[in-house]
């Protein structure tokens, strides 16, 4: 979901009072935007593309990367649009906000950076047949079905330039697409492509590194997918060595009441299950002081129904998106009764 996440008020670009909002404005009413609703029929490539009749959504790619000497490494690239009011208009009367977040993450280093633009002015968009997302010089550009993709990115003291292919189909989250996010029913449309197997080179202070690996990518958007009595989520993507893989999510709960927990399973088959509510556990095992505050660095994670119980560690614990409306977000490894590498992402902590 990642921030799986997204952020309804953007620096210098909309009105100051929204910020004390952050993420858990993801909860305000959206009057007069589009609701998803269940049994929605996806159709491609036209549902790559934006939708901005809805108030929220994102193109969000994580990589876990390793280079020649064994060393890990993390990527993440994120467009996010945000629209002030439904629909699309020309020029500066677009009422569509974009937003770019690009992270690189290593055992002893993390790097962020940020991009904002209006809409309608060509500075950021997504475009189809050739599938093109950017915001200034980022780009994510490939084949209209995201089977394969060029993705790059530059920030002040890093820069990456990665390919991904597809080695699976799209994976849809919750019911067919339709992923509840709360008790009172608050939903997005949820699609991922957690198959890629990725290459490129790394740009860090230090030099160029040639890596290799996994990614995963996340497509969403709604207009409230949080509720109100939410105040942010924890959202995990966990690649097996068996081949399977797990994406859960928790939805913290505020004033009381309880956390909202959902997921999928996929199978190294390639069979995918949505996970009976509450089958998925995450449960913070160690805090460590980030940024000035307390947060999670290392989580139990259980799926009973399929002998899942692993430790998720982060790689860099210091991984902190600096950004307008800051949260963490890096590369994780996994042990236990399954070992592998995953992403985390963790926002609402104050």
């Amino acid at each position: 979901m990642s921030v799986n996440r997204f952020l309804l008020c953007l620096s210098l670009l909309v009105p100051s009072s929204c910020f004390a909002q952050g993420f858990a404005g993801l909860g305000t009413q959206a009057d007069g935007f589009a609701i998803p609703e269940p049994n929605y029929r996806f159709q491609f490539p036209a549902d790559h593309g934006a939708h901005p009749n809805f108030r929220i959504e994102w193109w969000y790619l994580t990589a876990n990367l390793k280079d020649e000497m064994g060393e890990e490494y993390g990527v993440q690239w994120t467009l996010f649009r945000s629209a002030l009011a439904p629909g699309e208009a020309e020029g500066w009367q677009s009422p569509q906000i974009w937003m770019g977040h690009a992270g690189l993450t290593s055992a002893s280093a993390h790097f962020s950076a940020e991009r904002l633009a209006r809409g309608g002015i060509g500075q950021a968009g997504v475009t189809l047949a050739p599938f093109e997302a950017w915001i200034d010089d980022w780009k994510m550009t490939g084949a209209e079905d995201l089977s394969q993709l060029d993705l790059a990115a530059t920030g002040g003291d890093f820069s990456y330039a990665l390919k991904a292919q597809a080695e699976g189909p799209l994976v849809f989250q919750g019911d067919r697409g339709y992923s509840i996010k709360s008790p009172e029913g608050q939903a997005s449309y949820y699609y991922s492509q957690p198959n890629y197997r990725m290459e490129g080179t790394l740009t860090l202070p230090s030099g160029p590194v040639s890596v290799r690996g996994n990614g995963w990518l996340d497509r969403e958007w709604s207009s409230q997918p949080l509720s109100e009595n939410q105040s942010g989520w924890d959202w995990f993507s966990l690649r097996f060595d068996s081949g399977d893989k797990l994406m859960g999510f928790v939805l913290r709960g505020k004033n009381g009441i309880e956390d909202f927990r959902s997921g999928t399973w996929i199978s190294a088959s390639g069979a995918v299950e949505p996970l009976a509510p509450g089958a998925f556990e995450a449960a913070p095992l160690e805090w460590e002081e980030v940024a000035q505050r307390q947060v999670p660095v290392r989580w139990r994670v259980k799926l009973p129904e399929r002998g899942v119980s692993v430790t998720v560690e982060a790689l860099n614990r210091q991984s902190w998106m600096d950004v307008a409306f800051a949260y963490w977000e890096g590369p994780v490894t996994v042990s236990g009764s399954h070992n592998g590498t995953g992403y985390l992402e963790m926002t609402g902590y104050q």
